[in-house]
């Protein structure tokens, strides 16, 4: 293995520990002192290492999510009612912002002739309806 190997070697590596810790692309070419353009060259040209770097940005996304995660718990443990709103609106079903539609109509019932051409029409304004013709 030729020096310049070793180095490229030694540079990619240091980009995956950067993004590990830190899953912004700028960033962890920044602290490894090599170009964003080089990373995406060498995205393209060694599919190994792209496999490794996808890998690297996978974790440092759960690492940000867990260390995210564990400011809000202390937010919440603070007394901090936002944190409290946010953790129920999104992590509780009975706090949750959801729409909940019903009807009284039966799964087999059958369209009226109103309805159809109500639905045709609806769907005419999507493209749907040529859609369908063209198959």
């Amino acid at each position: 293995m030729n020096t310049l190997t070793k180095r490229q070697q030694k540079d990619k590596q240091a980009i995956i520990d950067n993004l590990k810790h830190l899953p912004i692309v700028e960033v962890a070419c920044s602290k490894a002192g090599i170009a964003r353009a080089t990373y995406y060259r060498w995205r393209k040209t060694d599919e190994a290492f792209t496999k490794v770097a996808d890998d690297a940005i996978s974790d440092g996304v759960s690492y940000i999510n867990d260390l995210a995660e564990s400011k809000l718990l202390s937010e919440i443990n603070g007394g901090n009612l936002s944190a409290v709103l946010y953790w129920l609106n999104h992590r509780h079903n009975a706090y949750s912002n959801k729409v909940e539609i019903t009807t009284a109509a039966k799964q087999n019932d059958k369209l009226t002739p109103d309805q159809q051409k109500a639905v045709k029409k609806a769907l005419s304004f999507t493209g749907l309806i040529e859609q369908e013709k063209g198959k």
